[in-house]
């Protein structure tokens, strides 16, 4: 089954014949993958994207009998696609106008084959990934850090509207995991007395991790991850970019809505990004430098470990993604704000009185880092690479 369906509406008064090869003509101008279904609604609601091709004018009051059985069976947006052909944009518009003031949502799709192709297909997307997001469970292992004042998080709206369920494990969950995992040799090279000395416990921390994953049946977590530091000498970033490169979802320091960003993105374009701090912004020429320990290791070139920046123990990741498009993305704990935007990852660099793995991205639109310093979400970020602002957008207003 593909995961585009559409579905008829067509007065009576219209020649069949003649609707039939505007029809064919139509559908075959578009570049996308369907399953046509006439007037059939049967299995309406059952497919990534439903469209409803409005063939021609005079169709408003069939939808209107329509509508109750549509909304049981699905109560996604409205799609009209139209042609423009019979006065079907007309009918089009009275059905719109018609569903927002019933308090519905919908679109007409309309305008030559190309755009009609994208939108069609941007909208698929959003679709799976929503459908992606449900029934996901994401763990917070340990309460959030202490300096995260702002990043709280609201878990019915977060189940409400994403359909994620954020698990709450202590702390001490983990840590009597770790005591219980045994150390094991380790033969990853490095010139670091101070860092292949702490790699068996970073592994330790690692395969204590993904059993809580198991455990747990998670799709994700957050760590508490300084509270490691001094409880076992050691710190998760390793085990971090291990896990978001073999598609766990792992972010820092308990921050959910962070994690939620990135889970997003990854059920959006299959990479959870890069969870870092803005550590200087020119307001001017809209160059950023964003910094942090750990770094998926699938986004990056080439790494070094290094120690922890801010403690000077542990193993630390020093990462060089490819230069090249990147998106910014976070979403706020309630998911009622967001903040999406492109730019360029213009160089990887590694200077040794920042966190580890840093990157120099170019916004493309410089006026948007007034939105850093006038009204940012936390401190964390994400850095994607690639341009996805169309999708993510049109994600977030769906919700």
């Amino acid at each position: 089954m593909t995961n585009i369906a559409i579905y008829t509406l067509t007065s009576e008064l219209h020649d069949e014949q003649a609707i039939k090869a505007v029809t064919n003509e139509f559908l075959n101008s578009l570049d996308i993958e369907y399953t046509f279904r006439g007037n059939e609604y049967a299995d309406y609601g059952t497919h990534a994207l439903d469209l409803i091709y409005v063939r021609t004018g005079g169709t408003e009051g069939i939808f209107k009998r329509l509508l109750p059985a549509l909304l049981k069976k699905s109560p996604h947006p409205f799609y009209l696609l139209t042609s423009g052909k019979s006065n079907s944009l007309a009918a089009s518009m009275e059905i719109l106008s018609f569903l927002r003031q019933e308090g519905y949502q919908g679109e007409i799709i309309h305008g030559n084959a190309t755009y009609i192709s994208k939108r069609v297909k941007l909208l698929c997307k959003v679709s799976e990934t929503k459908k992606a997001l449900q029934g996901c469970k994401l763990g917070v292992i340990g309460a959030p850090s202490d300096w995260l004042i702002s990043s709280s998080v609201d878990k019915d709206k977060v189940k409400e509207k994403l359909g994620i369920e954020l698990i709450d494990i202590p702390m001490q969950v983990l840590l009597d995991e770790i005591e219980a995992t045994p150390l094991e040799e380790v033969t990853e090279e490095t010139a670091s007395e101070v860092i292949k000395h702490a790699l068996p416990g970073a592994y330790q921390i690692y395969r204590a991790l993904k059993v809580l994953v198991q455990r747990y049946a998670l799709q994700g977590f957050t760590l508490r991850c300084f509270d490691l530091l001094t409880a076992v000498k050691n710190t998760g970033c390793l085990a971090l970019a291990k896990l978001n490169a073999e598609g766990i979802v792992a972010g820092c320091e308990g921050d959910v809505p962070a994690m939620l960003s990135m889970k997003i993105a990854q059920a959006a374009i299959g990479v959870s990004g890069f969870q870092a701090n803005p550590a200087s912004i020119d307001p001017e020429t809209g160059e950023m430098l964003f910094a942090h320990c750990t770094i998926p290791f699938n986004l990056v070139e080439s790494y070094e470990l290094d120690t922890h920046f801010e403690s000077g123990i542990g193993v630390g990741i020093c990462g060089f993604m490819k230069e090249g498009p990147v998106t910014i993305f976070k979403v706020s704990g309630n998911l009622s704000r967001y903040f999406i935007e492109e730019g360029a990852l213009v160089r990887n660099q590694a200077k040794a009185d920042l966190c580890r793995t840093q990157q120099v991205i170019q916004l493309s639109a410089p006026c948007q880092t007034s939105y850093f310093l006038t009204n940012p979400i936390g401190n964390h970020h994400i850095v994607l690479p690639g341009h996805h602002k169309d999708l993510l957008e049109q994600l977030m207003k769906t919700l």
